[in-house]
């Protein structure tokens, strides 16, 4: 939970600053800024605590929030003291590519909705993030806000946003330094707080004179009269220098320091934060709390970090001082403090900690020895983007000194979604002479995961080939250990799959089931990480090709391995959720594979896997026709075949059923928009077209679920077309009885009403598919009610279980996503129902016709 900046025993109260700041909470943001040392983050911390029934939330920032899934993390956390569902958005935390993310907006802009109680989130120093795209994704999120919440941007500049927007729309209110400036009467209560005697009015006049009431000149001309008691001595030096206040003020200030004491706080100015022991290392003092505890109490530039006990920093202003004296003073001692307060870091687990000293000591070499020693946490807990970041410090001609930093920068760049860079730089050392085997073999797999992101997909699968050929001839070649998954094994398993995604992508659907299946029986992939990996992917592969229960399978295992491992919400789960919404369309019930396809869409979209958020844009055109979900915007650049193939088809498809088919060459492969190419004939009349395709095309030797229900549903209708009923009948009866255990029902919707018709006349059969799939087809064309405000693809299938009676715990663990996100669907179901209760909501969404009577069981892909 947020502890407030501590205010300053000196600080004087501002009634009118305080009030405006009241007025500025009726709308959704409040800014602040004024340079450095204005007061403001003291008066806001004084609004703050003036505040009655409001929670606030307080992010002081620092150059280290540029890092998005840092900050969101910070964000999100703060907001999960006041409600637990933040804790479970469902959304990764920021978008390692760049900014918040798309997703984590969305479900922050929900999670606010829902919330009761009013809320204002406190911005401090928002100057210090300089990623634009962190920047422009809370700017959004302001537009976003309901009228209980509350964001205050509090900065020392401009921000470079369309402020003037939100002055006419929302009434924004600005608070600037001329505001914050002191006046006679309350630079006098600072003066003699400070200095802690009576301050008389020439004197409190010359110093709003010459500070112009900037506070941090008044503090410091307060403590320049702790020091010096003659007023008229302040006045005269104040009326004479034609420098700023705060050079001569900050002077004299430490000047009038013991000698010990003003060494101390220059050594200590190379720090961030301070704690008791960091200072006993870096200072060589004895008692660094009591040190700490004392700068406080006299008003000595020091305050506590909000949230960290025992820890403070300097002012900013304050601290620039110091750092420049220090300079001055003894050039090569900021370089050796860091390494000091590096040691004492790295001794007690803090590594990342150590490695900021070391790159602010510019300490290249050993920053990098640290940086190559993480393990395998960086790429489990989504801390890529700080390593990219880390690595980018590092002046390029020492990182190409070493071959496995320009690889290991090139993995983190990639797992963080900035796939190009990552990319150049690992094929940057393939074919260096220079540039042992071993770590050639880790670029080559590494770049073949590329297929994630770009095409074509051809050049990945020749990456994949390459480096398995390679290490092959090589033997058993010696491989550098990058975060702990880069021996040979995880390279082959790498490199697996991704041949196997790159097949995927191209529509070879059998061929990347069989590399997938290599790559799950290989030893890299006892690595969690990269079997669920596998496993999603072959989910994905299987529920094109129809194999409906292995797919289904694979995608629980993934997911299950994921939930057991506090994975869930790893980029790697993508593919195992899309999985999932795959089966329940081929299933024919495609609303229940709407949550599947939204975190699929939001994991494959946190690190910008182009290629896979193609394959859940085109589920999200049958699971979600109505456009409420994310990926019904389509990815930038264009789509693999095999998700080419599947738009043409959807599109051919409505042009159909809408009674305008397209009189297409016939197909000379078979492929999901062929399909409709012949559906299209057939609807057309077309029949010596159709059956011209259908030959040409013919059955493979060993043909898919999926090819042979497409295959039969357009036989059989062909054959009635030409009055070959019988055979129409035992054409159709064949393909249903050959795919009844997998419950493939989508091709038979898909072929339409003709091939309905022509089920609804075939006998009863005993498990009841052929019925299950008449009963789909309807289903899927009845019309549904309309509310003011619709259910979402996600709202309807959750649903659709509540006659079950599973509780949300259950249906949590069902849909493999948090029981927070069931009670936001939940409550916002209710809402839109206008009901209170799961009961009421049975009865109105059946009133309304949006609930039917089915299995629960049946309901879902399990």
């Amino acid at each position: 939970m947020t502890v407030l900046p501590t205010v300053p025993s000196h600080a004087v109260d501002r009634p009118q600053l305080r009030d405006l700041l009241d007025v500025g909470a009726e709308g959704p943001l409040i800014l602040v800024v004024a340079p450095a040392g204005s007061g403001k983050t003291v008066l806001l911390a004084q609004w703050a605590g003036s505040l009655r029934d409001v929670h606030v939330r307080w992010l002081e920032l620092s150059a280290a929030d540029n890092d998005a899934v840092r900050l969101a993390r910070r964000l999100v956390e703060e907001l999960a003291s006041i409600d637990s569902s933040f804790s479970a958005l469902d959304a990764p935390l920021g978008n390692a590519a760049g900014g918040l993310g798309d997703p984590l907006i969305e479900a922050l802009a929900a999670a606010f909705a829902d919330l009761t109680d009013d809320l204002v989130v406190v911005f401090d120093d928002l100057h210090r993030v300089t990623n634009a795209d962190v920047i422009g994704d809370l700017w959004r999120l302001v537009d976003m806000l309901p009228p209980r919440i509350h964001f205050v941007f509090s900065s020392r500049v401009d921000l470079g946003l369309g402020w003037s927007r939100h002055r006419l729309h929302h009434g924004l209110v600005e608070i600037r330094g001329a505001q914050l400036a002191f006046s006679g009467e309350s630079a006098t209560g600072v003066l003699e707080r400070v200095s802690r005697r009576r301050v008389d009015e020439v004197t409190a006049a010359a110093v709003v004179r010459r500070t112009e009431g900037w506070a941090a000149g008044v503090q410091l001309a307060g403590l320049r009269l702790r020091i010096h008691a003659d007023d008229s001595e302040l006045v005269e030096a104040l009326e004479e220098s034609d420098r700023l206040a705060i050079d001569y003020l900050s002077e004299e200030v430490l000047d009038a320091l013991p000698a010990d004491r003003r060494q101390a706080l220059l050594d200590l100015s190379v720090l961030d934060e301070l704690s008791a022991g960091l200072v006993e290392t870096v200072t060589g003092l004895e008692d660094g709390a009591g040190f700490l505890g004392d700068l406080e109490r006299e008003s000595l530039f020091v305050v506590p970090v909000p949230g960290g006990e025992g820890r403070y920093r300097f002012h900013h202003l304050f601290r620039d001082l110091l750092r420049l004296r220090l300079r001055a003073s003894d050039p090569g001692a900021e370089a050796r403090l860091l390494r000091i307060a590096s040691d004492w870091h790295h001794a007690r687990g803090a590594v990342g900690d150590a490695i900021e000293c070391l790159l602010a000591a510019r300490a290249w070499i050993d920053a990098l020895e640290l940086i190559l020693s993480r393990g395998r946490g960086v790429y489990e807990h989504g801390e890529t983007a700080t390593v990219a970041r880390w690595l980018a410090t590092v002046p390029q001609e020492v990182i190409e000194s070493r071959p496995d930093a320009v690889v290991l920068r090139g993995m983190v760049e990639g797992m963080s979604g900035r796939a190009a860079i990552g990319e150049s730089l690992l094929r940057s050392v393939i074919g260096r002479p220079d540039v042992p085997l071993g770590t050639q073999l880790i670029a080559r797999a590494y770049a073949a995961s590329g297929v994630q992101f770009h095409p074509p997909a051809e050049r990945y699968l020749e990456d994949g080939l390459q480096m398995l050929a390679a290490a092959d001839e090589a033997g058993d070649p010696h491989t550098v250990d990058l975060l702990e998954i880069t021996s040979l094994p995880h390279l082959r398993t790498i490199a697996l799959i991704s041949m196997g995604r790159a097949q995927l992508f191209l529509g070879d659907l059998d061929e990347a089931a069989r590399n997938l299946h290599s790559a799950l029986v290989s030893q890299g992939a006892s690595y969690a990480p990269y079997r669920i990996h596998g496993l999603g992917s072959l989910a994905i592969a299987d529920a094109l090709a129809g194999r409906l229960t292995a797919a289904a399978g694979s995608a629980d295992e993934a997911l299950d391995l994921a939930r057991e491992l506090a994975l869930l919400s790893h980029p790697s789960t993508a593919d195992a959720y899309l999985g999932r919404a795959l089966v329940a369309i081929q299933r024919g019930r495609p609303e229940s594979g709407a949550l599947a396809l939204h975190e699929g869409h939001v994991r494959a979209s946190s690190n910008n896997r182009t290629q896979l958020l193609w394959i859940a844009h085109a589920a999200s055109r049958l699971i979600d026709p109505q456009g409420t979900d994310v990926a019904a915007i389509p990815p930038v650049g264009g789509p693999p075949p095999v998700v080419s193939d599947l738009l043409r088809g959807i599109e051919h498809r409505r042009r159909r059923t809408a009674g305008h088919p397209r009189a297409p060459e016939p197909p000379s492969t078979w492929s999901f928009s062929a399909f409709e190419d012949v559906a299209g004939l057939l609807a057309g009349g077309d029949v010596d077209a159709a059956r011209i395709a259908l030959d040409s095309t013919g059955l493979p030797d060993a043909p898919s679920p999926a090819r042979i229900a497409e295959a039969g549903a357009l036989r059989a209708w062909l054959a009635d077309l030409e009055g070959r009923h019988s055979q129409a009948r035992a054409l159709l009866e064949d393909a249903l009885d050959a795919v009844a255990t997998e419950q493939l029902v989508h091709p038979f919707v898909r072929a339409g009403a003709a091939v309905i018709a022509l089920i609804q006349r075939l006998p009863d059969d005993s498990d009841g598919f052929r019925g299950d799939v008449v009963s789909r087809f309807y289903a899927l064309h009845e019309p549904t009610s309309r509310l003011p405000d619709p259910l979402t693809a996600r709202e309807l299938e959750l649903l659709a279980y509540l006659p079950s009676r599973l509780t949300n715990a259950d249906l949590a663990r069902r849909c493999f996503v948090s029981v927070n996100t069931v009670k936001t669907h939940m409550a916002h179901i209710y809402r839109k129902l206008d009901v209170v209760g799961r009961d009421a909501a049975i009865a109105r969404a059946r009133e309304l016709g949006l609930l039917k009577d089915v299995d629960p069981a049946r309901a879902g892909v399990t």
